[in-house]
């Protein structure tokens, strides 16, 4: 059975799909009552969930009549993937930030859930069991040399 975490989440990720505006805005009381749940929770999903590394950004006004405003933002156009692959890794890459990426990517059905399983597997830290900051380093040279291969078609 899935947890209330995914359950949320993919409620949200329905609203979005939904949304002509490709934006959904939330109450985050409502959303808790709805999923008997604290507001905490609702919290912990956006934040760990809804983050830009994966394509979302997010926007909140707290107090009386407080909402969350969730927006997916589109990758670039495909000629434009490389700038956008090496904007993101830079010349190192933390292992979260590469892990958002691939997310992105894979959301956005530009990577197979495969490929996406083999990019994690390669840019892991148990895989790349080095020091830092020359694991970092590592995990661009990787990531990048696998993303533009895999991308530039």
């Amino acid at each position: 059975m899935r947890n209330i975490s995914d359950l949320i989440e993919q409620y949200l990720k329905n609203m979005l799909q939904e949304s002509t505006e490709g934006s959904v805005e939330i109450q985050r009381n409502e959303l808790a009552e709805k999923f008997s749940c604290v507001p905490s929770q609702i919290n912990y999903v956006i934040s760990t969930r809804f983050t830009l590394e994966k394509g979302y950004m997010v926007e909140s006004k707290r107090g009386g009549g407080g909402y969350v405003r969730i927006q997916r933002v589109e990758l670039p156009a495909l000629q434009t993937i490389q700038f956008h692959i090496r904007q993101t890794i830079g010349d190192c890459v933390e292992q979260s930030v590469a892990e958002g990426l691939i997310y992105q990517l894979e959301e956005a059905l530009l990577v197979t859930k495969r490929e996406a399983q083999l990019l994690r597997a390669a840019i892991n830290r148990e895989t790349i069991a080095v020091k830092l900051p020359l694991r970092d380093e590592l995990r661009a040279r990787l990531l990048r040399a696998m993303l533009i291969s895999l991308l530039v078609k």
